[in-house]
């Protein structure tokens, strides 16, 4: 690193000395980060982030006094940060991770189970989410404030319709707030079924699931091999585990594994997008949204060479423009769609009238997209 480049200032909110010692280390490993302090709780934090100007909190959710959701919502209120969520990797610590994504979170980190073996990996980790907080040009608050009424759904069953065309969506950081505004905006009609690889630990998948069935119209489901694809459901891939899409005579079906990491994901977005490349070819749709690394470009570029419908999220509709441009500068993206038109988008590319104009050899409807 050269001398004039600035380092990022961190801030390290934990109320166990261990994790107060053990952050710092772990992160200062990088040579353009400076843990500029630590606290033991909340109140502390916000006077820390006073005298200090940190660039990026680490907050740990669970202390005592002021806890994490109360000292976030302070500093949202206050001047919005981008902070990073130290989780406890637990049920419990998954809900609250998740209500502080909705109050603007940048992103989550889970505690490491085993310090030694897991240590590299969770610095790893950590390094690259504060380095993406810091480029993060705004701190948007999340939208996921609360959990309206449940909106009416179409109960099927085994009766489903075969839907029109499958979505493959692959995406990482900012992940939770944009699913949850797109998805919200899909009728409970619509004609597509869309499968999900969200980067997110094991534990955190299924929660994220039910989450998202509570706020959209939609039929939302962590992913079990087997399930059908069929109009109007949503399968999240399990956290730990690869997804499949699979045709068979009996139906279209989702198929688990549990081979080792891809492009260092697990789930993978690139074992999703060549699986639908393969089996779907022309009729594939997939698309890349907010997040970091290159996770799915390539995979992208094989459904645009087997003449599948690529879309890329826009620039300033991601949280992380990372994966959405590997994928643009390698030329992989037919089309580069904002967050607010994507379910507009996904509408008229899955509506059974514009496949059946394609099927018939007409020229597809393309006004308003």
């Amino acid at each position: 690193m050269s001398p004039e480049t600035k380092k990022v200032r961190v801030l390290v909110v934990d109320d166990s000395a261990l994790m107060r010692k053990l952050i710092p280390q772990m992160i200062e490993t990088s040579p353009s980060i400076e843990v500029v302090g630590t606290a033991m709780d909340g109140n502390f934090c916000l006077k820390k982030i006073e005298e200090l100007k940190p660039d990026v909190v680490t907050l740990d959710l669970q202390m005592p006094g002021m806890n994490g959701i109360d000292t976030l919502k302070e500093i949202m209120r206050r001047k919005p940060l981008p902070v990073i969520v130290v989780s406890s990797h637990s049920t419990e610590g998954a809900s609250v991770t998740f209500k502080a994504l909705g109050l603007g979170a940048f992103d989550f980190v889970t505690k490491p189970q085993d310090a030694v073996t897991r240590m590299e990996e969770a610095a790893s980790e950590l390094i690259a989410k504060i380095h993406a907080a810091a480029d993060c040009k705004v701190v948007r608050p999340g939208r996921m404030l609360g959990i309206p009424a449940r909106p009416d759904k179409i109960v099927t069953g085994k009766s489903a319709p075969k839907p029109s065309k499958v979505v493959a969506i692959g995406i990482s950081t900012g992940g939770p707030q944009a699913l949850e505004f797109l998805l919200a905006q899909l009728p409970p009609d619509f004609p597509g079924s869309i499968v999900i690889v969200q980067h997110m630990p094991e534990g955190f998948t299924d929660m994220f699931a039910r989450r998202l069935d509570e706020v959209c119209s939609l039929r939302v489901k962590e992913a079990q091999s087997g399930d059908m694809l069929q109009a109007g459901r949503v399968l999240v891939c399990p956290g730990s585990r690869h997804v499949r899409v699979k045709r068979l005579a009996m139906g279209d079906v989702v198929v688990l594994s549990d081979e080792p990491r891809v492009n260092g994901h697990k789930p993978s977005v690139e074992v999703l997008f060549r699986s639908i490349a393969e089996e779907y070819r022309k009729e594939a749709v997939a698309v890349l949204m907010t997040g970091m690394g290159d996770d799915g470009a390539e995979g992208l570029g094989e459904v645009k060479k087997v003449g599948g419908m690529t879309i890329a999220q826009s620039e300033e509709s991601c949280v992380v423009f990372g994966m959405p441009k590997a994928a643009i500068e390698r030329g992989y993206a037919t089309r580069i769609v904002a967050l607010d038109t994507m379910a507009s988008t996904l509408q008229s590319l899955c509506s059974r009238e514009e496949v059946g104009k394609k099927n018939d050899g007409g020229k597809a409807v393309r006004a308003g997209l």
